[in-house]
């Protein structure tokens, strides 16, 4: 009787075990799906000095790609698609500094984070209407 167990678990274990791995491996080429960055651009290499109204909804631009910096014009929708503005409502009307390089810890306030070799050696995206 164990003789016969034993001959039925090994067979049920090589065959769940060793039989995938004796299937053709089928791995899908490597791609790159779409040429959008979900990774910001570098807006501005310093903050950007605001007037917050109290109160109302305000959408910091975390794309960078935005005509209209610190805020957004809605520019991610067709170049950083994985990128959303960022929504606050200030509780009362303030001027604040927002992060115009986009690498804050603290979003949409800078932090300094601007001041940092790896932002201030970055190239700026050029201006273009596209």
């Amino acid at each position: 009787m164990n003789t016969i167990i034993s001959d039925r678990v090994r067979k049920l274990v090589s065959a769940t075990l060793i039989q995938p791995w004796t299937w053709p491996i089928i791995t899908a080429p490597k791609i790159q799906l779409s040429s959008l960055s979900s990774e910001p651009v570098i807006a501005s290499k310093k903050p950007f000095k605001v007037e917050l109204v109290g109160g109302k909804r305000h959408s910091w631009c975390t794309c960078g790609h935005s005509k209209k910096q610190p805020f957004c014009d809605g520019t991610h929708k067709t170049k950083a698609q994985g990128l959303m503005p960022l929504r606050f409502v200030p509780e009362k009307d303030s001027k604040a500094w927002l992060c115009g390089c986009k690498y804050t810890a603290n979003p949409p306030y800078c932090d300094g984070t601007h001041k940092q070799e790896f932002i201030q050696s970055a190239l700026l995206p050029e201006n273009t209407d596209s």
